[in-house]
């Protein structure tokens, strides 16, 4: 079993704001947190919480704002970037924000932390994050990883689980290997020979680094029990505003059925988004990455963003790491209500 930092750790890192969740929910202009929708005149405002800078991985959400989707289902939507040093919940508990994008392990850590948040909708089917080699390494999987370093930005988020997760599936421990924190260098951790592997994400990480001309291969985890990124909101929002957040979910999933028709169409909507001007350059590792996220979605179409992930086996697993105080009810950490119907 993995020996790893304990709750307090996680518990310090989530910095929140849990007193004004209460009450914070927004509500529609004749006050019926219900009424439906009409068309291109929405009924219902919600924020949408994107992590870090912008980035060709938010595409959906680009994409449907760009072409009025969100408008058309009846919510008035407002992307906004997280600050870099910004907590991953806090402007949800905050009433900041009505929804966020987070892993499904996070969601599950936070609640436990006694954040009332839980995934609405399962936007990767497939967990992102991989360990990350040069490309002439000996290390093929993660059982050759005894008496390695491998580097991490820190014990949190979805590159921590991950590498908790890994080393349980190979049946090592922390003892086995040398894990480094070593914040978002990874690139030149790697570069440098600092360490011999990194977490990070498949479909980002790796196509940076290509770019840059650093050869790497990315090492699966194996099948971890973990669950990737999704959409989260307060339990306060599932009761209130049902119809914005069936209509959040139905905008992003025409915006992702477009984009895994067509990767280009997510690439232009990011290039659209992002400021300044994106060059040659910028453009082709954006155009990799898109290409490298359509195959995490899964299903497109109906019945997209129903939780198929195994969320009993990642409640029984942070709970074994101590990740959590205790198992975490599935049923808890999510719910279909709003994804069942797109």
């Amino acid at each position: 079993m993995v020996t790893t930092v304990r709750r307090r750790s996680l518990l310090a890192a989530l910095t929140l704001t849990l007193a004004a969740a209460a009450g914070c929910a927004p509500t529609t202009d004749d006050g019926d947190s219900s009424s439906p929708s009409s068309g291109t005149d929405p009924q219902h405002s919600l924020t949408i919480g994107l992590t870090y800078v912008p980035n060709v991985q938010f595409a959906p959400f680009y994409l449907a704002e760009q072409q009025g989707y969100f408008d058309e289902a009846g919510v008035d939507v407002t992307l906004r970037h997280h600050g870099e040093s910004e907590d991953l919940f806090g402007a949800l508990a905050a009433g900041t924000e009505q929804v966020v994008v987070a892993g499904g392990d996070e969601i599950m850590v936070a609640r436990d932390a006694g954040v009332p948040v839980r995934s609405i909708a399962t936007l990767y089917e497939s967990y992102p994050v991989a360990l990350i080699v040069p490309a002439d390494s000996d290390i093929a999987t993660p059982a050759d990883l005894v008496g390695r370093t491998v580097g991490v930005p820190g014990p949190f988020g979805e590159t921590w689980f991950g590498l908790l997760a890994m080393l349980d599936q190979a049946g090592l421990t922390d003892e086995d290997v040398q894990i480094e924190h070593i914040g978002f260098t990874q690139q030149s951790a790697l570069s440098e020979g600092h360490v011999d592997a990194v977490m990070g994400y498949q479909n980002n990480d790796v196509p940076q680094f290509a770019a840059t001309g650093l050869d790497v291969r990315a090492v699966p985890l194996g099948e971890v029990p973990l669950v990737g990124i999704g959409l989260g909101t307060t339990d306060e929002l599932t009761q209130t505003q049902p119809e914005a957040l069936r209509a959040v979910i139905g905008a992003v999933g025409r915006a992702l059925a477009d984009i895994a028709a067509d990767p280009r169409s997510g690439v232009d909507a990011a290039i659209e988004a992002i400021p300044g001007t994106v060059d040659a350059e910028q453009e082709a590792i954006m155009t990799a990455t898109m290409e490298s996220t359509v195959p995490l979605y899964g299903t497109t179409g109906p019945g997209w963003g129903v939780h198929r992930g195994p969320w009993q086996e990642m409640s029984t697993f942070l709970d074994s790491v101590e990740l959590t105080s205790s198992p975490v009810p599935p049923q808890e950490a999510y719910t279909d209500a709003f994804a069942e119907d797109q």
